[in-house]
């Protein structure tokens, strides 16, 4: 044994000579001496780590002379306390240790610690989760495997915090429809890239969705903000956050104000990025919306408010577009009816029947391509994959010989 552990460690002759004479002596003063010496030969040391006693055992996992290799036998040693020691000891050499990645050192710690992180006593593997979430440097297969583990208080500290956790792994880890605090630990960590954002938003868990808005180090696509605005009507906690959101376009803000309320909607107005304009036009529709709640009482049934509005010539798209966004569908079927002389049971059937009948229910109503948009989305209920938009950005998506056709259909006569 001693020959082939003088050929791996190599050996100071005189030194170790007195040190195997300690040894030998199996005095536990001197083998703890020996244990925690820091001039202690390697090689003795190594062969401590497999003879000697549960303390002197742990003397060794935490002595800074242990050689690396030791490592390995160490991480399964039968001593709980030694394996915690080895732990601790591992992740303080790593900043040191990941400068040589592709050494033999490196490799000897990583597998070491690869078994700690697969411990069937739980503490150990907590001891070594809570320690790890703070290194940038940390071997990305340990923290996976953290990250992975059927408790919650070993893998939450990786899935929130380690920088060191893999795209591939957190992608992986949310497709496999994971509990909620997983999705929401990992909408929390202090980066979060564009791809594992859609994928936290694609588990469909809310307050997931809401602590990711809320974090600035999230990037969302404009896709992905996209479909949260299209959701988020049904949310109103994510309302203000997504009007916060950097990457929030004029355009999102003009869906948002279709149906966030007077506080999320001054939030909008008083964002410096928006120009001018933008902000004017925003504020306008904060005023009109709170002027058209005002007016009338709660009880005032949709068919008298059609009758007021319309004495007034006050009936415009505008005004459908508000009673959208405070959801009185009622109101607006009956509007639509108005505007374009179809029966209110039709307007409703064709509402319900797709974007090109919608879209040729606009054009009978006279309504702006634009505009027609946002009926889509409001009043239809269609998805952004399903709405047809105008051509060139003003002229409506179908000819007109299509949309004779659409009405024609459904029993209107043009």
């Amino acid at each position: 044994m001693f020959s082939f552990l003088r050929k791996l460690f190599g050996s100071d002759k005189k030194r170790y000579a007195e040190q195997r004479k300690r040894l030998e002596s199996k005095d536990p003063a001197q083998l703890k001496s020996l244990a925690e010496g820091k001039d202690t030969h390697p090689e003795i040391l190594y062969f401590l780590a497999k003879t000697g006693g549960p303390e002197t055992r742990r003397a060794v996992a935490v002595n800074p002379s242990t050689p690396v290799h030791a490592s390995t036998l160490l991480a399964t040693d039968e001593s709980l306390d030694v394996r915690l020691a080895l732990a601790g000891r591992l992740v303080e050499l790593l900043p040191d240790l990941s400068a040589e990645k592709y050494s033999q050192l490196y490799a000897y710690a990583v597998q070491a610690l690869g078994m700690l992180a697969q411990d069937e006593v739980f503490k150990v593997r907590k001891a070594l989760s809570t320690t790890l979430r703070d290194y940038a440097k940390a071997p990305p297969p340990v923290v996976a495997r953290l990250a992975r583990d059927v408790e919650r208080e070993v893998a939450e500290p990786i899935l929130r915090f380690c920088l060191a956790l893999a795209d591939d792994d957190m992608l992986d880890i949310l497709k496999g429809h994971p509990e909620k605090w997983v999705v929401q630990a990992i909408a929390g960590r202090p980066a979060i890239s564009a791809g594992v954002a859609d994928a936290i938003f694609d588990t469909e868990d809310e307050k997931g969705t809401e602590v990711m808005l809320g974090n600035p180090g999230a990037q969302l696509s404009e896709a992905t903000l996209g479909k949260i605005i299209e959701r988020a009507r049904n949310y109103p906690e994510w309302h203000k956050p997504v009007a916060l959101r950097r990457e929030l376009s004029v355009d999102m803000a003009r869906r948002l104000t279709g149906f966030v309320n007077s506080a999320i909607l001054d939030v909008l107005r008083k964002r410096s990025d928006f120009d001018a304009a933008t902000r004017a036009g925003i504020a306008a529709v904060v005023q009109r919306r709170m002027e058209y709640q005002r007016e009338g009482s709660p009880e005032e049934p949709p068919e008298k408010k059609i009758e007021r509005y319309a004495a007034a010539k006050r009936l415009s798209a505008d005004v459908l577009l508000d009673a959208l966004s405070w959801q009185e569908t009622d109101f607006a079927i009956l509007a639509l009816s108005k505007m374009s002389g179809i029966a209110p049971d039709t307007v409703r059937r064709m509402l319900g029947a797709g974007a090109k009948p919608i879209v040729a229910l606009c054009w009978k109503a006279g309504i702006a391509p634009r505009v027609c948009v946002d009926i889509q989305r409001l009043a239809g209920k269609l998805q952004p994959r399903e709405l047809l938009y105008p051509k060139g950005g003003t002229d409506y998506p179908l000819s007109p010989v299509d949309m004779q056709w659409q009405l024609e259909f459904f029993g209107v006569r043009t």
